[in-house]
């Protein structure tokens, strides 16, 4: 906060990862930042290295590491945000952009306008220890070599295999003009199959995937022979597959497999800049029965080891368990910094970003509706005739409307209550709060799903979801079957 002098004092809150910047060289901007009239001040500096491989038809086709290091400084005066953003470190690289988005935001007549400084990088730092840099890129390739020959071994339909390696270390550091100094650094290690398997059906694919917010020692806990085993499976079981069935009827969702359903068709309509815009069909509807009883759906960062889990959101909230809808009812939208400001309320710890080069924004971390007491075996045997999701695909979504189209990627038929042949070329179509309705059944088998990218306003971040088994008694299944 500013002092009678109008500098500013900043308050490290004790995080071992506050050290990019030096505290006054940080408040010494903010100065900058807030000297012609600025309401609030805020800069974030990133330092993000990765490493990526792929393996393709028995060859490596890429082996690459990267660095990308610099600083976004936001200014708000009123409605107006001015943005800045620089790979320039220095004193007066700095105060540079803090001029220039100072600039932007006293310029007046609402929203954001943003300015790209082209300057030099500054001086490269030293090297930080991280477990995934301290192994050797050789290890890392012979994970995809056994990946590979695992997946090829499976059967011999399986006519090309591609794996992928990837870890990255972000570490980012916030302060802004209410004294707030923190920082995080966080660690994700990936790793994916993808196989194609030829058959009288033509070509079909299997993919499995893991992620976490954890360095190389994920792959003490997880096999890629299994993982590219598992791969290969999903591809040969849909050489069996029949055309999907269309028009109305229950779907059955796997555990973990129909998560992204959830955060697509719900999660987006509870993010608080679209219900500002009124651009969620869950607008206003607070306190609104919005789901049958038996249905709670969490937003949670603080997941230890999960895709979307990390300490603070990049704009320094600490990450928090938000329930958005608790025994069917809606009690919260997820929020970030300014919109809650204005709304006289604390952040949720959903203010997110892409890089240092985009202004934050209300996002997602681990979404995932919590598990219930039905027994999963129970559901399908219940269930006459319909369709058991085990893991869906990409998907488009109003989020005004709450309509939505998936894939699924991996589907069977449902046939006097038993998992019968393997579907292909199928979609679900329905509407987000019917679907939330329409759930009236919900096992105890929660699991989390594949790690995902969600993007936003051109924006992506990683995140999580999950989902337990459940039912929905009426959805559209748009197939080809006759």
């Amino acid at each position: 906060m500013a002092d009678g002098n109008g500098s500013f004092g900043i308050a490290d809150t004790g995080s071992l990862e506050t050290g990019l910047l030096d505290a006054g060289l940080l408040a010494d901007t903010l100065s900058v930042a807030m000297a012609t009239g600025g309401e609030f001040a805020e800069v974030f500096v990133e330092d993000r290295r990765s490493t990526s491989a792929v393996l393709d038809d028995g060859r490596i086709e890429e082996l690459s590491s990267g660095r990308d290091r610099g600083a976004g400084i936001r200014v708000v005066v009123g409605e107006t945000t001015g943005f800045a953003h620089t790979a320039d470190l220095s004193q007066a690289g700095l105060r540079n952009a803090a001029e220039a988005a100072s600039a932007a935001a006293r310029s007046g007549g609402g929203g954001v306008r943003e300015v790209t400084l082209d300057g030099p990088s500054g001086p490269s730092s030293a090297v930080i220890g991280v477990l995934p840099a301290d192994v050797p890129k050789a290890r890392k390739v012979a994970l995809l070599e056994r990946a590979d020959a695992a997946a090829r071994s499976a059967d011999g339909a399986i006519s090309q295999v591609s794996a992928r390696y990837g870890d990255s270390q972000r570490r980012i550091q916030v302060a802004n003009s209410e004294g707030l100094l923190t920082g995080d650094r966080q660690i994700r290690t990936f790793f994916s199959v993808s196989c194609v398997a030829s058959g009288d059906t033509g070509l079909q694919t299997g993919r499995e995937s893991v992620g976490h917010t954890v360095g190389f020692e994920l792959f003490d806990r997880v096999d890629v022979d299994d993982l590219a085993r598992r791969a290969a499976g999903r591809a040969i079981t849909k050489l069996g597959s029949v055309p999907a069935p269309s028009g109305e009827m229950p779907v059955v969702v796997g555990p973990g497999g129909g998560g992204v359903l959830f955060h697509e068709a719900c999660g987006h309509g509870l993010e608080a800049d679209l219900v500002a815009k009124s651009a969620s069909v869950f607008a206003g509807r607070r306190g609104e029965m919005v789901a049958t009883p038996t249905v709670s759906l969490i937003d949670d960062g603080t997941m230890a080891g999960e895709w979307g889990c990390f300490a603070i959101d990049d704009e320094g909230r600490p990450a928090q368990r938000n329930v958005l809808i608790e025994d069917g009812v809606l009690t919260d939208y997820m929020w970030d910094r300014l919109r809650a400001r204005k709304e006289g309320r604390e952040g949720s710890g959903n203010g997110r970003r892409q890089s240092y080069r985009h202004l934050p924004m209300v996002r997602m971390t681990n979404t995932y509706l919590e598990g219930g007491l039905d027994d999963p075996e129970e559901i399908v045997a219940g269930t006459d005739h319909g369709v058991y999701v085990a893991q869906l695909g990409g998907g488009q979504v109003n989020t005004a409307t709450g309509d939505f189209v998936f894939g699924m990627t991996e589907a069977y038929l449902i046939e006097d209550g038993r998992l019968t042949a393997p579907i292909r070329e199928g979609n679900l179509i329905g509407n987000g709060p019917e679907a939330l309705l329409a759930i009236d059944a919900i096992a105890g088998d929660f699991a989390m799903g594949s790690p995902g990218t969600c993007g936003k306003d051109g924006q992506g971040v990683p995140v999580g979801d999950g989902t337990p088994t459940l039912r929905v008694s009426r959805l559209t299944v748009g197939g080809t079957a006759a």
